[in-house]
């Protein structure tokens, strides 16, 4: 694995050690129970230095989506029984999440995420058919999810969480028009977006620069997410994270409403298409 790779799977121990955290709170927004040893020793020390650093705000972002798409996936499956979580890290949910029968959730991450993840979960039976792959998502993975059993055929639910910020524009748009080949009509795609006045704002200038001194610096903003699958025919809906935010207890800020223009703002978005 490749420096550059390295810290960004390094983020994924870091993602977590704040989800043990927020787990141990007892007003916490979820519960991971796997999330302790997926950190490991490591992972706590990324956090600890993150906070150090540019304080806790940035961890509250990473719990509110959380929370955020634990519900959004829950959604999905009501109707879609195929997930694919891409950059999947050390996430959990394919062991924590009450997956409606029938649904098979594919991981994919670099062959050493895997390996990792799978030594830390050793014994440990997932709560849906769990199929992970080790592939190398700056080339091209669609022909390793195709071989491994998913079905172009079936709609699919798509998440990729914490992973476009890391990325140039061109590997983003290859990402979607990616996912948009493999989905059906009736596949739904959830992702979260950095705006690109945060990206340039003052305020996220200690969590850039610590990002880039681990290796992992942040390239990709928009305040136009929800154009990055409409672009493809699919419909979005875009929330400012600190509406949930907010309404959750965890938020810093009110939140403003997403027709005023030149706010610093993080974005989920849920695309059907």
């Amino acid at each position: 694995m490749h420096e550059g790779a390295k810290a960004v799977a390094n983020t994924g121990l870091l993602v977590a050690a704040i989800r043990a955290d927020e787990s141990r709170r007892p007003d916490r927004l979820f519960t991971d129970p796997f999330a302790e040893r997926l950190a490991g020793e490591a992972g706590h020390r990324l956090l600890a230095e993150a906070v150090a650093e540019a304080g806790d705000r940035p961890t509250r972002q990473i719990v509110v989506r959380t929370r955020f798409w634990d519900e959004a996936l829950l959604r999905a499956t009501q109707s879609v029984r195929q997930v694919v979580i891409l950059a999947a890290g050390m996430d959990a949910r394919a062991f924590r999440l009450p997956w409606p029968a029938g649904t098979t959730v594919y991981e994919l991450d670099q062959p050493e995420v895997i390996a990792a993840k799978a030594a830390a979960l050793e014994g440990e039976q997932p709560s849906c058919t769990r199929v992970a792959i080790g592939a190398d998502l700056t080339g091209d993975w669609t022909d390793s999810l195709r071989s491994n059993g998913f079905d172009t055929r079936q709609p699919t639910a798509w998440l990729i969480e914490g992973l476009l910020q890391y990325l140039d524009e061109a590997a983003v748009g290859t990402v979607f028009a990616r996912v948009d080949a493999l989905s059906t009509p009736g596949s739904v795609l959830l992702y979260d977006i950095v705006g690109k006045t945060l990206l340039d704002a003052q305020l996220l200038a200690a969590v850039r620069q610590s990002m880039a001194r681990n290796g992992a610096p942040w390239l990709f903003g928009t305040d136009q997410p929800g154009e990055l699958a409409e672009r493809h025919g699919w419909s979005a809906v875009v929330t400012d994270v600190a509406e949930p935010g907010n309404a959750w207890g965890r938020w810093f800020a009110p939140a403003v409403p997403l027709d005023v223009p030149g706010v610093p703002r993080g974005y989920f978005v849920e695309a059907t298409k």
